[in-house]
């Protein structure tokens, strides 16, 4: 088997980028294309050092900058290990299975439940609909590799889908095959403590710090169908929104 110094490559002393720079590329190139996957542990510095014929102080330098970027995490004591971390985009609309594809996992889900019936009070003020309003629901574990990432609670106005079995490996899918995805949505963000049962289904502890996702999403003509509330482990994902400013 390759060690990690070998599969980086040589490194170019006369390049145009400082040696640093030229392992921070090459490592990035290797978690982008799951040579390195989530939590693998990287050779000790000083190992890593004398494989690639370079000084410690240069792989202490481009680990530092990958650090900083989130892609590697310094676990004391143990050493250097890629993050396991997921960084999702608040700003876009995309669903679990895309977002996990996209960063070359591979999503999947755990049914806790799917049903039928009609809106509670709470999805009546969501979804701006009337009492006794029919919907699906559909309650899932979501996985990303074999790592559980998300507890997801989606209610669906019935009328979007042809029927409650429609619903595969995605929601969204399914939804666009009905042509009824939300094209917009808005999105409520909040910190809380994982209870008993949301820890022991995402392998964390009670009281470990969580979030939660709320979002409605709406149709091209205005009309609320999705209202979906998700639970994620605190130490697993990342919001980002990318923010400009208005010029006036």
């Amino acid at each position: 088997m390759s060690s990690l110094a070998e599969i980086l490559g040589p490194l170019d002393p006369g390049g145009s980028l400082p040696l640093y720079q030229q392992l921070q590329r090459a490592l990035r190139e290797a978690i982008e294309k799951r040579i390195l996957g989530p939590d693998d542990a990287l050779p000790a510095e000083r190992q890593l050092a004398t494989d690639l014929a370079i000084s410690r102080i240069t792989v202490r330098k481009a680990i530092d900058g990958l650090v900083d970027e989130g892609l590697l995490v310094r676990k004391q004591g143990a050493g250097n290990f890629v993050c396991a971390r997921i960084e999702k985009n608040f700003a876009k609309l995309t669903s679990f299975s895309e977002d996990m594809r996209a960063r070359g996992r591979t999503p999947r889900s755990v049914w806790l439940r799917r049903s039928e019936g009609t809106v509670t009070p709470e999805e009546s003020l969501a979804l701006r609909l009337s009492p006794g309003t029919p919907v699906y629901r559909f309650h899932r574990l979501r996985y990303a590799d074999e790592a559980p990432m998300a507890l997801e609670y989606a209610t669906i106005v019935s009328s979007a889908l042809p029927s409650l079995e429609s619903v595969d490996s995605s929601l969204y899918e399914a939804l666009q095959a009905a042509g009824a995805r939300p094209n917009r949505a808005l999105q409520r963000l909040r910190a809380l403590l994982l209870n008993a049962e949301q820890a022991k289904l995402l392998h964390a502890k009670e009281g470990d710090a969580g979030l939660l996702v709320e979002r409605v999403g709406f149709l091209p003509d205005g009309r609320a169908i999705e209202f979906c509330q998700s639970y994620y482990r605190g130490d697993t994902y990342d919001f980002v929104a990318e923010l400009s400013s208005s010029n006036e």
